[in-house]
This record gives C-alpha cells, sequence and structure tokens, in this order.
C-alpha cells in the first residue's frame, strides 16, 4: 500500500500531499504550492520526491514548483505551459508511479488545463481544484458545460475511490449544500461531522465518490428535491448546475 502525507499549508487552507512507496522508495509530491511546506513535509518523513505532478497553472499550485525539483532532482508531470514540466500530459494519458499505473482526467472548468490523477489499484484520485467535499471549484476559465461533463468523468469512478482535493472548504460547502438539498438526511447528518472535524481540528479531506454522490449538490443535478427547490423541474443537467454554481459564487 502506499503511505500517503497530506499537511496544510499557506494560502489559508490549502492542502500538500506526499505520496510515498516504502518498497522502492519513490516518493511523488502534488502540486507544489509552497516550498517551505513542502520542504518541511519532506524533513518530517523522510521521503525524498521522485516525481512532482501538477494539476493545473494557478500560483497556489506551483509557487514552490521550481525549488522542490531543483533540490529534489524529480521529474515534473502536468499540463503544457507550465514552467518545469519535464512531461505533457492531457485526457487519457497515464505513466507509472512506483510499479502503479497513474491515469490523467482532463478535467476543464476551474482551468482548461485542469489534470485529475487516478491510481486505480490504490483507489484514489486526486482531485485538484475540480472535485471539492461537497462542492467543486469555481470556473475561472471553463463554462458550466465544461465543468459538468468533467463532474461526469469523476462520478464514473468506482464508489469506494478515496477523492484528494486540494483545499479545506468543506465548512462553507455544507452549509451552501444544506441550503439547496434541505431534505437530504445523509447530507445532514454529514455536515453535522463536517462541523465536529471542523471544532477538532481535523481535516475533512480525503472524501470518497460514494459520499460526494450522496451529497454533493454539484453531483446532484438530477435530484428532484434540488430542482424542486430552484424551481427548474425541466430544466437540462447541465442549466442545474450552472444555477448552483451562480448561487454557490455568492453564497
Amino acid at each position: 500500500m502506499l503511505q500517503i502525507h497530506q499537511f496544510p499549508h499557506p494560502p489559508l487552507e490549502n492542502y500538500g500531499v506526499l505520496i510515498h512507496d516504502p518498497e522502492s522508495g519513490e516518493t511523488a509530491a502534488i502540486d507544489v504550492g509552497d516550498g517551505p511546506s513542502y520542504f518541511a513535509a519532506v524533513e518530517a518523513t523522510g521521503w525524498t520526491p521522485t516525481q512532482i505532478w501538477v494539476t493545473h497553472h494557478h500560483h497556489d499550485h506551483i509557487t514552490g514548483l521550481a525549488a522542490l525539483k531543483n533540490a529534489s532532482g524529480a521529474s515534473v508531470y502536468g499540463p503544457a505551459g507550465i514552467d518545469g514540466v519535464d512531461t505533457v500530459l492531457s485526457d487519457g494519458d497515464r505513466f507509472s508511479f512506483a510499479g502503479r499505473q497513474v491515469d490523467v482526467i482532463h478535467t476543464p472548468g476551474h482551468t482548461m488545463d485542469m489534470l485529475n490523477f487516478y491510481i486505480a489499484s490504490e483507489g484514489i484520485v486526486f482531485t485538484g481544484d475540480t472535485l471539492f467535499v461537497m462542492g467543486c471549484g469555481r470556473l475561472f476559465e471553463g463554462s458550466p458545460l465544461d465543468m459538468w461533463t468533467s463532474m461526469q468523468k469523476l462520478m464514473a469512478l468506482p464508489e469506494q475511490t478515496q477523492v484528494y482535493c486540494s483545499h479545506e472548504y468543506t465548512l462553507s460547502n455544507a452549509k451552501f449544500a444544506v441550503s439547496v438539498d434541505p431534505d437530504n438526511m445523509a447530507l445532514r447528518n454529514r455536515a453535522i461531522e463536517v462541523e465536529q472535524l471542523r471544532e477538532q481540528g481535523d481535516p475533512t479531506v480525503p472524501s470518497t465518490i460514494s459520499a460526494e454522490l450522496a451529497t454533493n449538490p454539484f453531483l446532484r443535478c438530477d435530484d428532484p428535491s434540488i430542482r424542486a427547490g430552484l424551481g427548474m423541474e425541466g430544466a437540462s443537467d447541465v442549466e442545474v448546475f450552472a444555477e448552483l454554481r451562480k448561487r454557490k459564487d455568492s453564497f
């Protein structure tokens, strides 16, 4: 089994991740948004990165990339147009990490270059700023259709898949989710659990695809209750998604 070390780093509410294979000694770092935090994590774990995976070009995901690459000699995998990327990836590409296949899922919407990294053998996916716990990323570059299509790619993964996202936005996401899906008891119970976790200073990440399908309104655009609450019973899923995203932006 791979070992996963998740840690918070600035800016506020960001997560960094190191993935380590104890047998081979290989380590992957995901989205080096803050160099000092990653160097501290490397020192704490004793894991030297051999690969760096980049989900997208936003500064809070790549600020420490050059420093960690230079210090570790790691190979960098990510989308085109980012300085330091050695292997440019796109949808459907595959590469190897510690003898395991990593599948690349392109999920435009938040940005047009957004990549997710899925390791089927481990049942884990790293979704960057696409799918959050009970939420999704803002549409800075893509359209609602882009993002809804991306959501469907992730919804198709096995339900037991663990979802590692890049931000701890869950408290706000849960409050919004309850506001548009108030009759969902699974959601209400999960919102209580989230409050308790955050009060204790514990992370709400990772989640699972199963939990998101049950409680994330952005994956539930076909739900009759949500549609009724929005007054959009006859709308398309994309139209419902667009309305949910619009409301969340001003929530």
